[in-house]
């Protein structure tokens, strides 16, 4: 009966409102593995999906999750219902060289606004 318990079911919401899963993972189980589950499962037809385990945020009950923790200890008493599916939301950033494109691509143009009362 512990078996049954240190499995989580999980489905990862994607901000399109589409769905990953759900799958049964193990309680020990990294938040970074479940991460790369994400990138291997990720819809192919998907524009600007996750290039790597670092453009990817999981969220569960309103907390981001650490890479260094596992499932059992992300999990909340209050939120989960044992034996229920576990729905963490997935928010993909961009990576720092799409920044630096954006940044290089648009000129800055320094202007000076002064206002007299």
């Amino acid at each position: 009966m512990a078996g049954v318990q240190d499995q989580l079911e999980i489905k990862f919401r994607l901000t399109d409102g589409s769905d990953i899963g759900p799958r049964t993972f193990p309680a020990a189980t990294s938040v970074a593995t479940l991460k790369e589950s994400i990138l291997a499962q990720w819809p192919k037809e998907k524009d600007n999906g996750p290039r790597t385990v670092k453009d990817v945020k999981l969220i569960s009950a309103g907390k981001i999750l650490e890479n260094s923790r596992t499932v059992g200890e992300c999990q909340s008493p209050l939120c989960d219902i044992p034996g229920g599916v576990t729905t963490m939301h997935v928010v993909v950033q961009p990576t720092s060289i799409e920044k630096e494109k954006k940044a290089t691509s648009q000129p800055r143009q320094n202007k000076c606004v002064c206002v007299i009362l």
